[in-house]
């Protein structure tokens, strides 16, 4: 069985293109030492998925961040995705307001979903805010995919303590002209998916079981992996562009100066020794 991967397909005589993905290891991975409650770690889950196939369809190198803000007791969702689909992520919540039985509107409250493109070939990041509307997490990026790109677009996600997974279908410009009735058909057996069943099968097997009548075309899959990797050049930077006089008055109050990487889950901390060679290095190199 095939786990970590988009599948793109496309309904052969109908105009309609879609996607699954599958994430295993690499959805573990991103919430390994994190301890997320059971509806936050659905949520973050739900958020893989979809930003991951949303990524896919990156046209050119770069970098793709989504951050659901909101006022509720999950606070900020955060997903990031290069063309290699190289994921990484985090959740903020507020443990004394988070209640299991609360629906996702209320889990999040007011606030938006805010996209990041970051690219080589852009001179600066391009950013788009969006109202969250919406029910659920499907919901969210559905009116966000219609208003961005135009096209009709149906989203079915789910997500346990194991795997993520995501369903994406598109109804493209000429779909009527094939067949009248080939999106509301394709809907409703979307419609009939549930979770569960999301949750339990490979993703060609999925195309079977819900669409045995039409005829899918399936491509080649498209490896999905956590990446997060240490990096101290990024944080040096950061001191850097904070300067060494803020720097050392950290140092002076707590005897070491210590950044947090949330979306890494990764601490660094850097004794007087350290940041003398840090802020000494650049001067150094120039003689």
């Amino acid at each position: 069985m095939q786990t970590d991967c988009i599948q793109p397909f496309l309904f052969e005589h109908l105009d309609i293109r879609g996607a699954l993905v599958t994430l295993d290891e690499t959805w573990r991975n991103l919430c390994a030492g994190r301890d997320y409650p059971a509806n936050v770690a659905q949520t973050l889950g739900e958020m893989s998925a979809v930003t991951t196939l949303i990524a896919a369809n990156l046209k050119q190198p770069g970098r793709m961040t989504f951050q659901l803000r909101g006022d509720g007791a999950i606070n900020l969702l955060v997903l990031d995705c290069d063309e290699q689909l190289r994921l990484r992520g985090m959740a903020r919540w507020d443990a004394e307001s988070l209640r299991q039985d609360t629906p996702l509107p209320a889990l999040l409250g007011d606030g938006q979903l805010l996209l990041s493109l970051d690219s080589a070939a852009m001179r600066q990041p391009y950013q788009s805010f969006v109202p969250m509307e919406g029910d659920n997490i499907a919901a969210i990026f559905e009116h966000y995919l219609t208003l961005s790109e135009q096209q009709p677009t149906r989203l079915v996600l789910a997500a346990d303590e194991r795997r993520a997974v995501g369903m994406l279908l598109q109804k493209m410009p000429d779909s009527d002209h094939h067949d009248a009735d080939g999106w509301n058909r394709i809907q409703h057996l979307l419609g009939t998916l549930k979770a569960d069943e999301q949750l339990a099968h490979a993703p060609l097997e999925l195309l079977r079981r819900l669409f045995p009548e039409e005829e899918v075309r399936v491509f080649a899959p498209r490896p999905v992996s956590h990446h997060c990797p240490e990096d101290r050049e990024k944080i040096h930077a950061m001191l850097r562009s904070l300067g060494r006089e803020e720097c050392d008055a950290v140092l002076r109050e707590h005897g070491v100066v210590h950044v947090r990487d949330d979306i890494c889950n990764r601490d660094y901390s850097f004794t007087a020794a350290e940041l003398d060679e840090l802020f000494d290095a650049p001067a150094r190199r120039m003689h």
